[in-house]
């Protein structure tokens, strides 16, 4: 790294994350001469303008965005190298970062994390939950340590270990349907009722849309909870992880609409990790108890 120092590379990153150099200079408390500087210096370096100053704000030229994204590539290695320096010095780490998806069954996700946390308090868990494509996000982002989530097919990157199949089922409220049920209930049929969704979490990723019906009507909600309420209060119908319906199929206040159009889904819900990054000690601990234990919705 002689030919670009990190701390000019930090401050370059610095002015395009936040629109500026004077603002930048307040995010890595340090001076806007020293962020100037650092960046003139590092234009000399590659031998061509970054930033087009021509306006009101500065902003990446062509060549500059070019360089941008290898910028993030390196003070990612970097900050990685850090984080992994400070575990080897602390011998386990002190942060660890899990992120639950929208379909796992929370209550033993927490059980089997409450018993390794309860042997393990160094560390401290932070614990996110995401719906759709935003799980797999976390992990590819560096966000996440593991996720527990499904597996998207054909990621060659990730190691997984399988926990648990969730069943996936379309329903109805009763009198919600204007029209008998039985296995032959079409698209067509269904796309004149709201059909109630999940918002995915995803900032940039592609986002995902399972079960969707082109041309209907959505409600679109944020979490599995509010969505089987709508679902029960008869405002929408949708597909919902089994493990969540079970009593309320039981009682008969939801009813599957499961068919040859609408057959549900088996889904094998994984803990997930990153074949590229090393994983600290109590990563590895907690990576081989999910991964020999499994778990049961």
């Amino acid at each position: 790294m002689n030919d670009f120092p990190l701390h000019q590379l930090r401050c370059f990153d610095a002015v395009v994350r936040h629109g500026g150099f004077q603002a930048a200079a307040e995010a890595l408390h340090k001076t806007h001469p020293t962020v100037h500087t650092a960046v003139k210096m590092l234009e000399a370096r590659v031998g061509v303008s970054l930033f087009d100053r021509s306006g009101y704000r500065v902003k990446l030229t062509p060549e500059g965005q070019v360089f941008h994204r290898d910028v993030q590539e390196v003070l990612a290695q970097a900050d990685r190298l850090r984080q992994r320096a400070a575990h080897l010095r602390q011998g386990e780490e002190s942060v660890l970062s899990l992120v639950i998806g929208d379909i796992t069954p929370v209550a033993p996700v927490l059980e089997r994390l409450d018993g390794f946390f309860r042997e393990t308090p160094q560390t401290r868990l932070n614990l996110h939950f995401e719906a759709l494509s935003g799980p797999l996000e976390r992990l590819l982002d560096g966000e996440a340590d593991i996720i527990i989530h499904h597996a998207p097919p054909g990621a060659s990157g990730l190691e997984r270990a399988p926990l648990l199949e969730v069943g996936i089922v379309p329903v109805v409220a009763p009198g919600f349907l204007d029209f008998p049920i039985d296995d032959g209930i079409s698209p067509e049929q269904m796309a004149e009722y709201p059909q109630c969704v999940i918002r995915d979490t995803a900032r940039h990723s592609r986002k995902q849309d399972h079960f969707l019906i082109g041309g209907a009507r959505q409600w679109v909600v944020g979490d599995q909870h509010t969505k089987l309420e709508i679902i029960l209060k008869g405002m929408g119908w949708g597909h919902m992880p089994d493990f969540m319906i079970r009593d309320a199929l039981a009682r008969g206040a939801l009813i599957s609409i499961a068919g040859r159009h609408f057959p549900g889904a088996r889904i094998e819900i994984c803990a997930l990790r990153r074949r590229d990054v090393p994983a600290g000690p109590v990563a590895e601990r907690l990576w081989q108890v999910l991964r020999e234990n499994g778990m049961q919705g």
